[in-house]
């Protein structure tokens, strides 16, 4: 019996052993994951290869390497050696190995074959360059220090402006196709940076808080905007620029600026992105669940590698539709790879009254307005001019003095 007894405890121990070990391993995988989503990654490497430009041709061409990106119906661009850059239009040929896209425009530098990076942007380069257009570089004082931003002075309602955010890991050009729309309309256009982009300070922990902290450079790009002449104020937001202006909508002092919100491809539940993500990185769900409490936990937190503790559930719209108060617009394609649009459509659901959810169907992630251009900013136009304040009357003429 002492035996056996000994062997049953050498059982015991050997599971719960395992057991510990399990968990551990879990938990690391967890804190890995979780963290490289908070993780900003300014290098982009190269994706794409360049197999032949024929700029001679008829229409000219641009000839790559096939991938689900570069075979994507629509307009992009592509960069060379790092500086140079072209716009590709449609696709005039596709097979398993090779694409060949019409090459709209040649921006910089001379093209040729090689390795390249694709640009879901289609532009490339500040307003000026890239579309034309008179800008201004400006600074926006934070709470980490100043913000770039760029900002071009509207036409018509000098007291109505367009605040646009990128999203995660993107750059302010990825705002750009929004800029023409909004001067259409007679709106100043701010397109600001946050905290942890490449040209901006960095916070404290070195990582993004999808949302949960990047508003306040929103609220202070808000502030700029107010002090230079603003009265009322569009927010627009990509993907999680879209997690940004909606935290901003509803935590800023200044929220009551705010008139409408237009989201592209947007997070409106951190949730449902990670369980998306650790599907296509064949992780199991309660690894990234693991995560989620680690995020929110004020130990796990220091793991992650976060300031301060971040819970998802402030983050969820879906949750929190009945909190909504402002018109938004919500443009996210069914085809969306990275952030699925189940939760955009859940929020249409839920608040009818306020959230108008565009269909599309075509499109990757914040690639809708490649795939359709004039549609998309047709549709952003017309909700934007509909719930503008209505302009102040003009001022009396003065009539002329009779003596």
């Amino acid at each position: 019996m002492t035996g056996v007894r000994a062997a049953a405890k050498l059982t015991v121990v050997t599971v719960a052993g395992t057991a510990g070990v399990v968990a551990a391993a879990a938990g690391a995988l967890a804190a890995y994951f979780t963290r490289r989503v908070v993780t900003p990654d300014h290098v982009k490497p190269d994706d794409v290869w360049i197999i032949d430009v024929d700029q001679d041709g008829d229409p000219p061409t641009v000839t790559l390497q096939a991938t689900p990106e570069t075979t994507a119906p629509g307009r992009y661009g592509v960069w060379f050696d790092g500086r140079r850059h072209a716009r590709l239009g449609e696709v005039l040929h596709a097979d398993r190995e090779v694409v060949v896209r019409r090459l709209e425009q040649v921006d910089t530098g001379v093209i040729r074959s090689g390795p390249g990076r694709w640009n879901g942007y289609y532009y490339c380069g500040p307003p000026a360059t890239s579309l034309g257009l008179v800008q201004q570089d400006v600074e926006i004082g934070t709470d980490l220090g100043p913000m770039r931003a760029w900002y071009l002075a509207g036409a018509g309602r000098a007291d109505t402006w367009a605040l646009l955010v990128h999203g995660r890991g993107a750059t302010r050009e990825e705002c750009l196709r929004a800029v023409r729309p909004m001067l259409d309309l007679g709106l100043s256009v701010l397109v600001c940076s946050y905290r942890n982009d490449a040209e901006s300070p960095a916070d404290p922990s070195g990582r993004y808080h999808l949302g949960d902290s990047e508003w306040r450079d929103v609220e202070a790009a808000l502030l700029w905007a107010v002090e230079h002449g603003a009265q009322d104020v569009v927010l627009l937001g990509w993907s999680m620029g879209g997690a940004i202006v909606l935290q901003a909508a509803t935590r800023s002092w200044l929220s009551d600026r705010v008139r409408a919100v237009v989201l592209d491809g947007p997070v409106v539940d951190w949730h449902a992105v990670l369980d998306h993500q650790s599907k296509v990185n064949h992780l199991p769900w309660q690894v990234t669940r693991m995560g989620h409490a680690m995020l929110r936990h004020p130990l796990g937190r220091r793991v992650i590698g976060l300031r301060e503790p971040l819970d998802l559930r402030r983050l969820d719209w879906v949750t929190r539709a009945a909190e909504l108060h402002l018109p938004v617009l919500v443009i996210h394609s069914d085809a969306d790879e990275f952030v699925p649009n189940g939760p955009s459509l859940a929020l249409g659901r839920a608040r009818p009254d306020l959230v108008t959810v565009e269909p599309w169907q075509q499109g990757r992630h914040t690639k809708e307005w490649n795939t359709d251009p004039q549609r998309w900013e047709r549709v952003v136009r017309t909700f934007v001019a509909a719930h503008l304040p209505a302009p102040a009357p003009a001022a009396p003429a003065a009539r002329d003095v009779i003596t």
